[in-house]
């Protein structure tokens, strides 16, 4: 990789999705944890988490949950509003942790990164969801395996994944691979991932909610 192809550690959406290794991850959310919420969420009327949190809810999810890539503890926030919990969190980044502690929604908060195993105790949770986590240049479908042993026999997991990359990064195959031994056939809802509040590049993104019962 040349010094022209390293991704820029400005906070941008762009320096985001151009990430590629968990230091890289780590320089970019240092810097952009202070005002994420603003600089992000607010200004680009962020809306995926609080689809990722209807759903669990809707479908009946509870706790406890594990919230993967919790970031700031928006989908914290949207899962507390709802009246579920308790909630513990995991991120990569610890000063992204510390910005979802001081909403004091969360049971737990825990560093964690998803390429080093399990993030959690084994057969813990009754729910784990995770907004805005399987994107470009974050994380990818390998670490699926992992990630749901921390999920008790019926457990209930919402995660978003960006929808362009559903089936061209592998999850899709993934999925169908633990379908029948690990998990029940799971079910897709397309999402946006943006309101209509703006007008900012990648504002017709979407997201697949992909919902599944651990077995």
């Amino acid at each position: 990789m040349t010094g022209d192809d390293k991704p820029s550690d400005a906070p941008s959406l762009a320096a985001a999705y151009a990430l590629q290794t968990p230091d890289d991850s780590r320089r970019l959310y240092r810097a952009w944890a202070g005002d994420y919420d603003a600089s992000f969420a607010q200004a680009r009327d962020y809306q995926l988490h609080l689809h990722v949190a209807r759903a669990f809810h809707g479908a009946g999810g509870c706790g406890p949950v594990l919230d993967v890539g919790a970031g700031t503890g928006l989908c914290g926030v949207a899962l507390a509003e709802l009246g579920v919990g308790p909630v513990d969190g995991v991120d990569i980044s610890p000063e992204m942790l510390e910005q979802a502690r001081a909403k004091s929604v969360y049971r737990e908060l825990r560093l964690a990164n998803l390429y080093n195993g399990p993030p959690g105790p084994a057969g813990t949770y009754a729910g784990i969801v995770s907004s805005g986590t399987f994107t470009s240049g974050h994380v990818g479908p390998e670490v699926l395996p992992d990630l749901i042993s921390c999920a008790a026999s019926g457990a209930l997991v919402a995660m978003s994944v960006k929808a362009e990359h559903y089936s061209s990064q592998g999850f899709a195959a993934v999925l169908d691979g633990l379908t029948g031994e690990r998990i029940r056939a799971p079910e897709l809802h397309d999402v946006p991932i943006y309101g209509d509040q703006t007008q900012a590049d990648h504002k017709d993104d979407r997201a697949v909610i992909v919902m599944f019962e651990v077995m």
